[in-house]
């Protein structure tokens, strides 16, 4: 009988020692936000997935494929470094310089249709998804005369992530 005692209370010591999951929602009912690290391994292939999505929605829009162009990949980069310094989402530069400037600073000989940004902790694909839901982003992913994207990120070692993606075409004569 004591045997069966102790052990029913080693069981309840036990069974209170046990952290309470945490919940994965809010008090909406809505998930709670969740931070994306980027690991090394991922960094050389987040732009091709990215790449390959916008293809995908492209085509099922009945647009041409883009490719990935490292001179507006790197106006990308730039401008994603330059947003995070400033701690703003915004379209110019802290030199004042607008996307087109950036895209003409690189080299780029093609004419610059639009640029997509983002101050986030979400991944790359819901990212896209958001400037999908948005009229005016989605309008530059779609944009039936593009040929060119460059994409670029940073993220910050609190989690946050400043997404940059450039669509250009090629300019016609």
């Amino acid at each position: 009988m004591l045997r069966a005692i102790l052990m029913v209370l080693t069981l309840t010591v036990l069974g209170a020692c046990v952290p309470e999951p945490q919940s994965t929602l809010g008090p909406d009912g809505k998930p709670l936000p969740r931070v994306y690290r980027i690991r090394a391994a991922d960094e050389s292939t987040i732009q091709f997935r990215m790449l390959d999505a916008v293809n995908a929605l492209r085509s099922a829009a009945g647009h041409p494929e883009v490719a990935l162009e490292p001179r507006l990949t790197a106006a990308a980069e730039t401008h994603a470094r330059d947003m995070a310094l400033q701690n703003r989402p915004w379209h110019f530069g802290s030199d004042g310089s607008s996307p087109i400037d950036r895209a003409a600073r690189v080299g780029y000989d093609g004419t610059l249709l639009g640029e997509n940004i983002s101050e986030t902790f979400e991944t790359e694909m819901e990212t896209l998804a958001a400037w999908m839901d948005n009229p005016n982003t989605r309008r530059i992913i779609l944009e039936p005369s593009a040929t060119h994207m460059g994409f670029g990120w940073l993220q910050e070692p609190s989690g946050k992530l400043w997404w940059v993606l450039e669509i250009g075409g090629v300019v016609r004569g």
